[in-house]
């Protein structure tokens, strides 16, 4: 084209770098086109020659996570099951956190837990005791366990046992007890207690014997059907609750003591949408940890957050942590509620995003983006960003929004950092204070800092392989 036909043609403009140029284009009727681009995050490190050792990694990490198949086979109480569980101990969500360093949620629910313990009879006593240090905290990903929220998980606490068939690894996590005024929100007293007891001496049996009537549950195969039916199995879990229900109900039935007893079960399980929440979780945990210790893979196995601290951890680099200030999410708040009483993000619940799942697979659930104030294309949007940023596609878990394109699975650190692009969780937001409850659902971007260290990390653990 000769120039002067260039200044007779309408002006069509591509934009690479500040969206508010386009905006002013699209301001003045300009046709234009915003690029999503950005330059690579600039980290200290650097891991380019060992890209093809790293690749290979990568290419076993993947072939084991995908290859995952997690069943629930059992229930028990966590002291007698979850490695390293002690009567003094209470494991809690995300990285390691002492209890001056702990968010509000979180020492809501640990005095909530030594007030259901029995260790202590008041708030008051149960505080005393939670900073005397007689109480140890553990993070719940060292215990092949997982939490929602403050993730507390205490000696008595009945826990959902995963197993991993393919690799003979499991994972545990307790029973979602519902919304409102729950522990994992941090709320505590009489009313919670209670509940907890209820689910420990009514719930816990039923489900055990009903379990144990079954055999086992192929919670992959529930997941992926609930994919196809508007779940994404973190902040939506609908479909994979009802689907658990109609597997379990005749079991509860036929070995419930008494009618009334299995119709309580039913109908606790059936008015908490939530219920399937903690399988799903365990699920992803069993699946991921069967990738740990495949050196040097730069592949996250966990992402994970304490109300304080983001952290995560890679397949080549075994149990460190890397960790960054917790964000509080831009969500959307209920009635009443705003960012000033949101507490940073919290929860073991992104380990459905590292599985490729949650907001990984938002695509599949576009009424989540409805209730946190988005639109189907954002979803679609969001899930196909995560594929810029992962190793493989699931070959299981699929979209059918995409035309059954498998989820964006095993997130590549190096491609986070190069790509500058951090992966989307959907999450439900915490009030800062204990026991307020939910005030807000909202989709975020894990921070930066975590990733950056967790490259640093990586070559540094390639660097002292060399020099051994």
């Amino acid at each position: 084209m000769a120039i002067r036909e260039l200044f007779d043609t309408e002006l069509k403009v591509v934009n690479i770098g500040l969206a508010a140029f386009k905006e002013s284009l699209d301001h003045c009727g300009v046709q234009a086109v915003q690029v999503d681009w950005r330059p690579p995050m600039q980290v200290d490190a650097t891991v380019e020659a060992s890209a093809s050792a790293i690749d290979r990694a990568n290419q076993r990490a993947v072939k084991v996570i995908l290859a995952g198949k997690p069943f629930l086979v059992g229930m028990a109480k966590a002291l007698h099951v979850v490695p390293g569980m002690r009567k003094n101990v209470i494991l809690h969500a995300g990285p390691p956190v002492t209890w001056e360093r702990m968010c509000g949620p979180m020492r809501g629910g640990v005095i909530g837990a030594l007030l259901y313990e029995g260790m202590a009879k008041t708030a008051r006593e149960a505080q005393a005791l939670a900073v005397s240090g007689a109480i140890d905290y553990s993070p719940c990903h060292q215990h092949a366990a997982v939490g929602p929220m403050a993730g507390i998980v205490s000696p008595s606490m009945p826990v959902f046992i995963v197993r991993n068939e393919e690799y003979g690894n499991t994972a545990y996590a307790t029973m979602n007890e519902g919304l409102g005024k729950v522990l994992r929100y941090g709320a505590y007293g009489p009313a919670i207690t209670q509940r907890l007891k209820w689910m420990e001496e009514t719930l816990y049996p039923a489900l055990q014997k009903a379990i144990a009537k079954l055999g086992k549950v192929d919670l992959k195969n529930i997941i992926a059907q609930a994919l196809h039916m508007g779940d994404e199995v973190h902040n939506r879990n609908r479909a994979a609750t009802s689907l658990l229900f109609r597997l379990l109900a005749p079991a509860i039935v036929r070995t419930a003591p008494d009618a009334e007893q299995a119709a309580r079960v039913l109908e606790f399980i059936n008015g908490n949408d939530h219920f399937f929440l903690n399988l799903s979780m365990a699920a992803s945990k069993a699946t991921l940890d069967a990738a740990r210790d495949i050196a040097p893979s730069s592949v996250v196995v966990a992402m994970a957050r304490n109300g304080t601290d983001f952290g995560i951890q890679l397949a080549g680099t075994g149990g460190q942590w890397f960790t960054g200030p917790a964000p509080v999410p831009d969500a959307l708040y209920f009635p009443g509620f705003s960012k000033k009483d949101a507490n940073p993000d919290i929860g073991d619940s992104a380990i459905t995003e590292t599985n490729g799942l949650g907001g990984f697979a938002i695509a599949a659930s576009p009424a989540i983006v409805q209730f946190v104030g988005g639109a189907a294309s954002d979803a679609l949007r969001y899930t196909r960003r995560m594929y810029e940023i992962t190793a493989a596609e699931n070959n299981v878990y699929q979209i059918p929004a995409l035309n059954f394109r498998g989820t964006p699975t095993g997130i590549d650190v190096r491609k986070v950092i190069a790509k500058n692009i951090l992966p989307v969780i959907d999450t439900g937001v915490a009030h800062r204070k204990p026991g307020v409850g939910q005030v807000g659902a909202g989709i975020l971007s894990a921070p930066a800092k975590p990733f950056e260290e967790a490259l640093m990390g990586l070559a540094k653990a390639l660097k002292k392989k060399e020099r051994s």
